[in-house]
């Protein structure tokens, strides 16, 4: 399929109504698919590498994601859509991978989540100067307000914010723009290659990483989330090596469902669905950890999730 001319991009934001519903329940699914990834990755994250957990992830995902292709038009595809910008939004998403999962070796999952969860108002946002989506004062009052919870959740006891909240933050910002840049590529690029290509980057990175670090010489620090990006490489026991293995299956799946809904729906109705997956959060980390989110936490979660669904409900205006 051709890609989306200069001329179309200026109607991305058009989508028929069974469309947007497909969006909306592509990326619902893709977040609670991405729960269980998110669960598997901060029970290994004390024991390996994340480069590691990444390597192995990419090199099973290939599995799914080649199979995708071949029902998505064919494996001949793979030679002719090595665009800079679908390289781009892959360095985009690796970006927002590391810096979440690195968030999670030090944060209780909720709180990760949550915070992680401000991408739909980076996203709407943005997607004024980067779509034309524009939003209106009562958007902007809703985004800010949506921050005011970012910040009750990143400073839980009043404190200063903690530095593995601002990782989550800057996963946030890293996803927004990926999937903004995966509205403005259109159904120019299918899904499926899109998402071959992003595993393709986070294998070089993540195998550059461990060229680099992973004897562990730079691994010297107390701090959780740089011991899980510095640790030695170790070969993982049977039962961890199936878990991580079983990632590679998990985010071929959801990293599909993702991408696919917004390709086809505007970014501002299809983001807000991405909260689905805090609750989902919140019950494997009490259930799994134990981990009880205190006041501040729950009252931060509820002023973002608040203000993503008054965003959804909220009719965009177009320049």
């Amino acid at each position: 399929m051709a890609r989306a001319d200069a001329a179309d991009r200026g109607h991305l934001g058009e989508s028929r109504p069974n469309e947007r519903l497909k969006g909306i329940f592509f990326v619902s699914a893709a977040a609670l698919i991405f729960t269980f990834q998110d669960v598997i990755i901060k029970l290994v994250s004390g024991r390996y590498p994340l480069a590691e957990a990444l390597t192995i992830r990419c090199f099973v995902a290939f599995i799914p994601i080649l199979v995708l292709i071949h029902l998505d038009g064919g494996l001949s595809q793979l030679g002719a859509r090595w665009s800079p910008a679908v390289m781009l939004r892959g360095l985009m998403m690796l970006g927002s991978y590391t810096c979440y999962y690195l968030s999670l070796a030090a944060l209780p999952l909720a709180t990760a989540v949550a915070l992680f969860f401000s991408s739909p108002l980076f996203i709407v946002a943005l997607a004024g100067p980067m779509l034309g989506e524009r939003a209106g004062l009562v958007r902007w009052l809703t985004i800010l307000v949506g921050f005011g919870g970012v910040l009750i959740v990143s400073r839980p006891s009043g404190a200063a914010i903690q530095p593995a909240a601002l990782l989550s933050l800057g996963a946030a910002l890293c996803y927004a723009l990926a999937q903004l840049m995966t509205r403005w590529l259109g159904t120019g690029e299918r899904a499926s290659i899109m998402t071959f290509i992003q595993n393709v980057v986070y294998l070089a990175v993540a195998g550059t990483m461990g060229l680099v670090a992973g004897h562990g010489q730079f691994a010297a620090s107390a701090d959780p989330s740089l011991q899980f990006l510095l640790r030695a490489w170790v070969f993982p026991a049977p039962a961890d090596l199936a878990l991580i293995a079983s990632t590679g299956f998990i985010a071929a799946a959801a990293g599909w469902l993702q991408t696919q809904a917004y390709r086809i729906a505007p970014v501002n109705e299809v983001a807000p669905f991405e909260y689905s997956a805090i609750p989902w959060a919140t019950f494997c980390g009490l259930a799994i950890w134990g981990e009880i989110p205190n006041a501040a936490t729950l009252g931060g979660i509820l002023v973002i999730t608040a203000a993503g669904v008054y965003l959804l409900r909220r009719p965009r205006r177009r320049r």
